[in-house]
């Protein structure tokens, strides 16, 4: 657990969706955030103002963290700014949309593009800060996978590997890098918005969420704020709590007892 009020906390990925939600939620609670991106410098900009708007502080540094040498950089970012490192949020991630029998659909520069983003990524972040968040004494985790990691459900066979990777991964360095430092994981179902929308296309998109809608025990599908509630919690406000993978889908992975 980290004091969110004057605390540094990286967030991969939040120029836009879960990121940009987790960025805003934080800043809100007085953090300083570093907002990243691999592409959207502009979107990136606006959520930094934004987060500076609602009471906190922003700071944007673009970098890919499927490459090491960015990952360095962008906790060094942080470093510059703000002198530490409490919290790191690694919700950057990727996909290729691929239904599952289609064995031919996938190659192998797929899983490694896949994978270098989705759980080689996580790995070579947590490494950049855990040196600043040991001296510290502490320091806070969180990882964004997928119940796709969970279930075997998903975009593709390579996301669902990926992720899956991503929750075992966690749970070891949350045993290796304790007592300072915690990590868990966050596992969300679907998530409207966009990115589904455009992978899925919009039939099969309207038609998933609305099924999920009604059937589900809690008869809703996640919004991106929804996921940064749990997110900020498991940083600002869960003292005993680490390599814990936790869903957040509504039930819907209750229904496949059903």
């Amino acid at each position: 657990m980290i004091e969110l009020q004057g605390g540094v906390v990286i967030v991969t990925g939040s120029s836009r969706g879960i990121g940009r939600a987790t960025a805003l939620k934080l800043a809100g609670r007085g953090a300083k955030v570093v907002v990243n991106c691999s592409s959207s410098l502009d979107e990136a900009e606006g959520v930094a103002e934004e987060c500076r708007a609602v009471g906190g502080d922003g700071v944007v540094c673009q970098a890919n963290v499927a490459e090491d040498a960015d990952c360095k950089r962008l906790a060094q970012a942080a470093l510059d700014r703000w002198g530490r490192i409490d919290g790191l949020v690694n919700n950057a991630g990727t996909t290729k949309f691929c239904a599952h029998g289609d064995l031919d659909g996938l190659d192998a520069a797929d899983f490694q593009a896949i994978f270098a983003v989705n759980t080689i990524g996580p790995f070579q972040m947590i490494r950049a800060v855990a040196t600043a968040m040991k001296a510290q004494g502490r320091g806070s985790v969180v990882n964004v996978s997928s119940v796709a990691g969970i279930h075997g459900l998903g975009s593709s066979v390579a996301y669902m590997a990926s992720k899956g990777a991503l929750n075992t991964m966690a749970m070891g360095l949350a045993r290796a890098l304790g007592p300072e430092i915690q990590i868990n994981t966050v596992c969300p179902g679907f998530i409207a918005g966009d990115w589904l929308r455009q992978g899925m296309g919009d039939e099969a998109y309207e038609a998933t969420k609305t099924r999920l809608e009604t059937t589900t025990p809690l008869r809703a599908v996640n919004q991106p704020e929804d996921i940064a509630e749990t997110i900020t919690y498991l940083l600002g406000a869960a003292p005993k709590i680490t390599g814990e993978i936790i869903s957040i889908d509504a039930g819907m992975g209750i229904l496949r007892g059903n």
